[in-house]
């Protein structure tokens, strides 16, 4: 089933001008989500906007659904944003005023702190294992005595592929009475997000390969309770519907090929990844060959510098890869990484190309 994934998935998209390592950022549409999208930007121009929406109410109908399924969530309320940050920005938005501490990781991803500040919430960390990992029994220790008025929880960071233990977390949080709010938007695709928890919000572009510029955002339907706007009130009425009809087409395409599939063969790719650039001189690898996502975190030693690695690679190579600054984790990440993230077509030959390349790249951009 490995090969016949990777064949379909490639056999389905444009050819890469290049080597696409950068799935994590953006992943490769496929012709029929990008078809689907030009079609209703067409058929806009024929009958005009709004009617054009009406006909695709089908179709991002069944995007929401599968969105739920995806997330475990068969009753729950999907509204389409602009992306997952829009999503946190609309939910903490909305959320009660008097009721706004939230506990996440060390390792949140710094646009989504940003949006909490924004909105007033007081942040609690939870607390970690060396690696960066969730420590459950000191976390459920910590939210017993001092229980938030959420947990917000990112089970595959933007700066290292660790993967979180989601169903743990919301088996803990249902059990104490906290509402747990998902960032999914490295882990729907690509880990199993089917847990239930309260909330979970997304975006398209990742590894589930939708268009840019569109994310979701699914919620149980008694958490309104929480909020001062409804749900009818959350999404936007000018929207980019062509945006919403690709991601509704992606999403379908990743349920046909089969979540567990895909899983399976990044999980693999990721372990392939870690074991051929274990030892490349100026990089230690930070995530556990077994660690079961497709993400490949390099931290440099040595005088090894990801961005200059990055644009590099970028122009001598035409590989693509991820930069990954500071600001991405500011409450845990100590440098900047290089971040590598296949998805199910890319081949074993492929990444010991890009190993090779790796070492020329570290070599031409060394800073002693």
């Amino acid at each position: 089933m490995t090969s016949a994934l990777a064949e379909q998935w490639r056999a389905a998209r444009p050819a890469m001008a290049g080597l696409h390592l950068d799935n994590a950022a953006c992943s490769r549409q496929s012709f029929a989500a990008l078809d689907a999208a030009a079609r209703h930007g067409l058929h806009e121009a024929e009958v005009g906007g709004y009617v054009a929406a009406d006909a695709a109410t089908p179709v991002l109908d069944a995007g929401r659904a599968a969105v739920a399924a995806l997330c475990g969530l068969s009753e729950a309320e999907v509204v389409f944003t602009t992306g997952s940050l829009n999503a946190l920005d609309l939910l903490l938005g909305s959320w009660l005023r008097d009721a706004r501490t939230l506990a996440c990781l060390p390792g949140e991803y710094g646009p989504n702190l940003a949006v909490m500040a924004a909105h007033g919430f007081e942040v609690r960390r939870l607390p970690t294992l060396e690696d960066g990992r969730l420590a459950i029994d000191d976390a459920a220790l910590a939210l017993q005595e001092h229980p938030p008025h959420l947990v917000h929880l990112t089970p595959v960071a933007s700066h290292r592929g660790i993967v979180q233990p989601l169903a743990m977390v919301a088996k803990l949080c249902r059990e104490l009475g906290i509402p747990l709010v998902v960032d999914a938007a490295q882990a729907l695709g690509q880990i199993d997000c089917a847990v239930g928890a309260d909330v979970t919000y997304s975006s398209s572009r990742k590894w589930i390969a939708g268009p840019r510029g569109v994310g979701v955002l699914a919620m149980r339907p008694e958490l309104t309770e929480r909020l001062t706007r409804g749900v009818d009130q959350l999404g936007f009425g000018e929207a980019n519907v062509a945006a919403r009809v690709g991601f509704s087409v992606a999403v379908g395409e990743h349920l046909a090929y089969g979540p567990e599939n895909v899983r399976a063969r990044l999980a693999e790719l990721g372990g392939i990844t870690r074991s051929l650039l274990a030892d490349v001189d100026g990089w230690v690898v930070v995530e556990e060959r077994e660690e079961p996502s497709a993400i490949t975190t390099l931290a440099p030693v040595g005088g090894a510098d990801p961005e200059a690695v990055r644009e590099w690679l970028l122009a001598e190579r035409r590989i693509l890869t991820t930069f990954a600054g500071i600001p991405r984790a500011p409450m845990e990440l100590a440098e900047p990484v290089l971040r590598i993230s296949p998805h199910v077509d890319t081949t074993a030959e492929e990444l010991e190309a890009f190993a090779e390349a790796l070492i020329s790249a570290t070599a031409a951009t060394f800073a002693g």
